[in-house]
């Protein structure tokens, strides 16, 4: 695996951990809230996104408008039924999701919602390491490389490993912030 590959790799895995980041709650309204959300649309779950248009009219406010009036229902089952803790108002037309403002202890619970998707994206990063690494002493033993190859490798692919917890880390530590901004 080439240095580019194992970058490219771990960037994409900072940029799935930032892009989960976007989804927890901060107490203003964002479409991005409800980008992990599917809905049961003809026995296929689809991803809300691909039912309704979704915007913000204020700070407080998520509206959705369906592009299929038949799928109102559903989508406001798929919004009562999730773990946002959000209620949708339907009006026949239109979904109004209202975002209260959080509560310190919910503040608090979304901190370590936030951790553990850090954690989670850690996680991709080491498993990542651990395959380049495995292919590194796989080509040493084969003999193409010495071990002092092997071994600069290696620090090679720690650091890179560093560097995208580090950030990991950053996100993690915005994140934390702007949730606890009151």
């Amino acid at each position: 695996m080439s240095t580019q590959d194992l970058e490219s790799n771990m960037r994409k895995s900072v940029d799935a951990a930032q892009r989960t980041f976007n989804t927890i709650r901060t107490g203003r309204a964002n479409p991005s809230l409800l980008d992990r959300l599917t809905v049961e649309y003809y026995g296929t779950d689809t991803p809300l996104k691909s039912l309704a248009s979704i915007s913000t009219p204020d700070s407080q406010t998520i509206a959705l408008q369906p592009f299929d009036a038949s799928s109102l229902a559903l989508i406001e089952k798929a919004i009562s039924t999730s773990d946002l803790g959000l209620t949708p108002n339907n009006d026949g037309k239109i979904i109004r999701i209202n975002v209260p403002p959080l509560t310190e202890e919910r503040r608090k619970d979304f901190c370590k919602l936030a951790s553990r998707y850090a954690e989670e994206g850690k996680v991709a990063l080491r498993n990542i390491r651990r395959d380049a690494i495995d292919k590194i002493k796989k080509i040493e033993k084969e003999g193409d490389i010495s071990e002092d190859q092997s071994r600069d490798e290696q620090e090679k692919v720690q650091k890179l490993t560093n560097k995208f917890i580090s950030e990991i880390e950053k996100h993690l530590s915005d994140k934390e912030n702007e949730i606890l901004k009151v």
